[in-house]
């Protein structure tokens, strides 16, 4: 059983706002228009004791390719994610690593340039380590259900 994601619409009256009760592990996603997306942990559910005001706006979502990358880009839980994975890459990569090994692949795609074996050995290197990173990344957001 995976992270769920769930929608609903805030309430609010002259003295009042209304929010969804949330389990422990709980997180606010993001809010696109007026629609505050949350996501729930695995193994846990929605307490059963909503707000009036705001139950009947309560629905289960799984997110098509587009809602998925509109929340990935409004959730400061994901931008979080994002910054840290730029972090881990920075830390063993400088900017100027990164740029030196873009214009070799790029010179090699086009053909412009063929790359020596010690360059093409730092490529490897270098793409694994990213890619792991990246794999980290996407597994701290599938934690989200994202």
């Amino acid at each position: 059983m995976a992270a769920k994601i769930y929608s609903y619409k805030q309430h609010t009256d002259a003295t009042t706002t209304y929010r969804i009760n949330l389990p422990d592990g709980a997180i606010e996603l993001a809010t696109l228009g007026d629609t505050t997306f949350i996501s729930l942990p695995e193994g846990s559910s929605l307490p059963t004791e909503q707000p009036a005001e705001i139950a009947t706006t309560i629905a289960l979502v799984v997110p098509d390719a587009s809602l998925r990358e509109a929340l990935k880009a409004a959730s400061p839980h994901c931008q979080l994610i994002a910054q840290r994975m730029i972090d881990q890459i920075r830390a063993a990569y400088s900017l100027d690593d990164e740029m030196y090994f873009a214009r070799i692949g790029v010179g090699a795609a086009t053909g412009m340039y063929t790359p020596t074996q010690s360059e093409l050995q730092e490529m490897t290197v270098f793409g694994e380590f990213v890619e792991g990173v990246r794999q980290w990344g996407r597994g701290e957001r599938a934690k989200f259900g994202l």
